[in-house]
């Protein structure tokens, strides 16, 4: 986990990345923050590049490439699986079975967005601030 990386947002809804933009400006991390509309290209993106990304954010209902999909092409790659990269689900719900299944491919948290900005905004800092606070294998000092 690479506490300076970019923070990846897999995110289908523009009216959704626009409040999460907003936030994260108002939240004043130093991280980069990078959209994905779709999970292909967020795939694309972790496979092809030497980048660490922090966190990855990711909805679970998205086009071609569902959010649970891309979480298990991601696990089953070694080099990703090495990076040690935080994934939590934040999504607009939570079935039941969806929880089941996301924990079952090793995520590291599933959150329902708060449907207020200033619940989101405070979700948003609690996540960042413990994964700030964690130690990875690959980065223990």
């Amino acid at each position: 986990m690479n506490k300076g990386g970019p923070i990846i947002i897999i995110e289908d809804d523009l009216d959704d990345q626009e409040i999460l933009t907003d936030i994260f400006k108002e939240l004043d991390y130093k991280n980069e923050i990078i959209f994905f509309a779709e999970g292909e290209k967020a795939l694309e993106y972790l496979t092809s590049t030497d980048v660490e990304p922090f966190i990855i954010f990711s909805d679970i209902n998205m086009p071609k490439l569902s959010g649970m999909e891309l979480r298990a092409k991601i696990h089953e790659n070694e080099d990703l699986r090495l990076k040690s990269i935080p994934y939590l689900f934040f999504s607009t719900s939570a079935e039941q079975q969806h929880v089941v299944d996301a924990y079952s491919k090793s995520i590291q948290g599933f959150f329902v967005k708060p449907s207020e900005y200033k619940e989101i905004k405070k979700t948003i800092k609690t996540i960042v601030s413990y994964w700030e606070t964690c130690v990875s294998p690959n980065y223990v000092k």
